[in-house]
């Protein structure tokens, strides 16, 4: 069973039956029937033509639902001759779908849930998996972001940007249970940069390849967090940075700068520098000025506090530090290393472990608590 094939067929599935009369909501309910039929039948019977098998099944499905409901007796009436099944628009129903699964009137969870769903072809198990939570709540979710966007027409213009904002939500989860979320994210960013020519799809493919590329070199075999500085470059994917690198490059010639193409220039120079000294602090520093003119971003903020005092020194990363809001994610963990840098291990080591217990995650949770019993333990001696 193909199951690459059978997730990039599903949006097109999707759009083809909304456009012949059915609902969002219960096309794409049809569709999980469908896909379902697949994973039971197809091994024994592959189909000649996937797709117009998939449209048959889940048309079906759908006429299934439409006679049971007497609300839908005029649709009914309406749909009754089944068409022949087709490929039909299958990049113009994508497109639609991804516009309306990151539609304004969602909140973030639920359109990165529903765009797993009906753009990812992911299961709601799956999805649940990787969110770690309960598949009746991931269901739930999912179930009223169908409802808030029943009433959408898939004709409508979408916000690109609002697309690319869900698609690195996506990409930022990681990994988790049985669906590598970081994976998918970069799959379904390449379907959306094949339909749309805008340089900031790009930029975000590329902002995702080069971040990809140091994967195995951030965790140890504990799954405890390697720190950039102390990652083995080696093991860095030489592949996906090459592709980002060239991807980025020719988004940027198109002068339409835009802010996942400023962090992917960032990633750039991280990924040109072979060892740590190698880094180009003052040209990073220099995009972060960029990134911060398109969208003052208080984590951009604070990142560039980092590469300020890697280029002029902790004093001037302290003084950096000073205009960012207290609040941000990460603001004492920065302020810990800085002071580290700076000679003063005592309110470092206070900062670390004030960092640890606002941590997200377990692995930075061990990472900072790690850092701060080492200040500790010194201080002791």
């Amino acid at each position: 069973m193909d199951d690459a094939l059978l997730r990039a067929l599903t949006p097109a599935v999707i759009g083809i039956l909304c456009r012949r009369g059915a609902d969002f909501a219960t096309a794409e309910d049809a569709v999980q029937d469908a896909l379902v039929e697949a994973v039971r039948r197809w091994p024994d019977d592959p189909p000649h033509d996937p797709q117009g098998w998939l449209v048959t099944v889940a048309w079906r499905k759908f006429l299934d639902v439409a006679r049971a409901e007497k609300s839908r007796r005029q649709r009914e009436v309406r749909v009754e001759t089944e068409p022949a099944p087709g490929p039909g628009e299958s990049v113009d129903d994508t497109l639609r779908l991804y516009f309306l699964c990151a539609h304004p009137s969602l909140t973030p969870s639920s359109a990165v849930a529903l765009t797993l769903r009906a753009v990812g072809g992911l299961t709601t198990r799956q999805i649940a998996h990787a969110y770690l939570v309960p598949e009746a709540t991931m269901a739930q979710r999912i179930s009223r972001a169908k409802r808030t966007v029943a009433r959408v027409r898939l004709d409508q213009s979408g916000d690109v940007a609002t697309v690319l904002r869900v698609l690195y939500l996506v990409f930022n989860e990681g990994y988790s249970g049985d669906v590598d979320l970081a994976a998918e994210a970069i799959r379904l960013t390449r379907e959306l940069r094949a339909m749309v020519d805008h340089p900031e799809v790009a930029g975000l493919l590329a902002l995702m390849l080069l971040h990809h590329a140091r994967r195995p070199a951030r965790t140890r075999a504990d799954g405890s967090l390697v720190p950039l500085a102390e990652q083995d470059r080696s093991r860095w994917d030489t592949r996906l940075i090459a592709e980002g690198v060239e991807i980025l490059q020719a988004a940027l010639a198109r002068d339409r700068l835009g802010e996942f193409q400023a962090q992917a220039a960032v990633a750039a120079l991280h990924a040109d520098a072979w060892t740590v000294e190698e880094t180009d602090w003052v040209q990073i520093v220099e995009w972060y000025d960029e990134l911060l003119r398109l969208t003052d971003n208080p984590v951009a903020r604070l990142n560039r506090v980092v590469a300020v005092a890697e280029a002029d020194g902790p004093r001037a990363g302290l003084a950096a530090l000073s205009e960012v809001d207290h609040g941000v994610p990460r603001y004492a963990a920065v302020a810990a290393y800085l002071h580290e840098r700076d000679g003063d291990p005592a309110t470092a080591a206070r900062l670390y472990a004030d960092a640890a217990r606002a941590a997200s995650n377990l692995p930075e949770r061990d990472h900072l608590t790690r850092q701060a019993a080492r200040l500790n333990s010194r201080s002791s001696r």
